[in-house]
C-alpha cells in the first residue's frame, strides 16, 4: 500500500558531541518519507523554498519518494538550529525560521488521493486535520504531535485525534496529553481520544505500543515492548523519531493484513530505522543505507528479546 507523508520539509543547522554541520537536509516529513521507502511506495506533501535545489530533491527522489507533492514558494525553506549536550534526548534550540513553512496549506495533488495510508506528520493539527478530510477512504492513518501543539491547541488536537488510527508520541508527550504522569494510564487515556493505538517511545530505551481490546480485529489487547539498540556513536538524534514512524508505519503498509504480529515486527523495523538515522549528520546514513543493512540489524533487535 502506498503512503501518503504530509510535514515539514526543512534545513537543519546541527551541534553535537560529534561536531557541527550546517543547513542539513531535515524535517519532519523528510525523515519519514527516506525511511518507509526501503519498505512501500511513498508519495510526500510539503512546501519549500528557492533554496531548496534538485540536488536536495534527489536525496527523495533517489529512493523512489514521489515528489510531486513538494509545493515550491517565494523565500526560503523553514530552518531549524540546534545544540545536543550531553544529554541527546533534549535538544537547546537556537534559532527557528518557518519561513515559506509559516504559511504552509497542504494541496493534495489528485494523483495522490489513491493513497491508501496516511501519515500526518508534526504538523499544526489544524492542518493536520484537513488532509484527513481531503483523505477520506485512506485505510489506515498514523499521526504525530508535539509538546507545542497539545498546550497551544488542545481543543484543536483533539479533534484531529479522532481521526488517527495510530498515534506515535514519546514518552513526555503522552503524559502531557493525558495529564497523567503513568504511562500506562496516560495511554490508556489517549486511547479514549480517537486513536485505536498508541505507540509512546522511549528514545534510547525503545517503544511501547498500546492499544484498544479487538482493534485492527485483534483478540489480545496487550501492549508490547520493543528494545532499542545500544549505539555507541550518536552523531545526530534530531530525525530519530519520524526515522522510526517511518519504519513503523513503512512495514505495516507493506503487508497486506494487520495482525499482531505485523505490529511488533513494525515496532522492531522502527527501531532499526531509527537507530541508523542516528549514526550520522541530517538523512546522511540513510542516504546510503542499504537493505541488507536493515534486515541484518532487524536480526540483531530479533535476538535481543529472544529466550531460548
Amino acid at each position: 500500500m502506498a503512503i501518503l507523508a504530509v510535514g515539514s520539509i526543512a534545513f537543519d543547522t546541527i551541534k553535537t558531541p560529534y561536531g557541527k554541520k550546517e543547513r542539513v537536509l531535515g524535517g519532519s516529513a523528510t525523515h519519514f518519507s527516506l525511511a518507509a521507502s526501503f519498505f512501500t511506495e511513498v508519495r510526500v506533501v510539503g512546501v519549500v523554498g528557492s533554496d531548496f535545489t534538485a540536488e536536495h530533491e534527489a536525496v527523495m527522489t533517489t529512493r523512489g519518494v514521489r515528489t510531486e507533492g513538494i509545493q515550491r514558494a517565494n523565500g526560503k525553506t523553514f530552518h531549524w538550529s540546534g545544540e545536543y549536550g550531553e544529554n541527546l534526548s533534549e535538544a537547546k534550540t537556537h534559532l527557528t525560521e518557518l519561513n515559506v513553512f509559516e504559511e504552509f496549506k497542504p494541496r493534495i495533488p489528485k494523483e495522490f488521493l489513491d493513497s491508501e495510508v496516511l501519515f500526518l506528520a508534526n504538523i499544526d493539527p489544524v492542518l493536520q486535520r484537513g488532509v484527513r478530510e481531503q483523505m477520506p477512504k485512506v485505510k489506515l492513518v498514523g499521526g504525530d504531535t508535539m509538546n507545542f501543539w497539545i498546550g497551544g491547541k488542545r481543543k484543536e488536537l483533539g479533534e484531529t485525534l479522532k481521526g488517527i488510527d495510530i498515534l506515535l508520541i514519546n514518552d513526555g508527550e503522552g503524559k502531557l496529553l493525558a495529564s497523567d504522569p503513568s504511562l500506562p494510564r496516560a495511554a490508556n487515556k489517549i486511547l479514549t481520544m480517537g486513536p485505536k493505538a498508541v505507540v509512546i517511545k522511549h528514545g534510547e530505551y525503545g517503544a511501547t505500543l498500546f492499544f484498544k481490546e479487538g482493534a485492527f480485529g485483534l483478540e489480545s489487547g496487550h501492549p508490547f515492548r520493543a528494545p532499542a539498540l545500544p549505539i555507541e556513536e550518536v552523531f545526530d538524534p534530531t530525525g530519530a523519531g519520524d526515522s522510526f514512524a517511518g519504519g513503523f508505519m513503512g512495514y505495516i503498509a507493506s503487508q497486506p493484513k494487520i495482525t499482531r504480529e505485523v505490529l511488533k515486527r513494525a515496532m522492531f523495523y522502527g527501531g532499526v530505522m531509527g537507530s541508523f538515522a542516528v549514526e550520522r549528520f541530517g538523512t546522511e546514513r540513510i542516504q546510503v543505507l542499504t537493505r541488507d543493512e536493515i534486515e541484518n540489524r532487524f536480526q540483531v533487535f530479533q535476538e535481543l528479546t529472544r529466550l531460548e
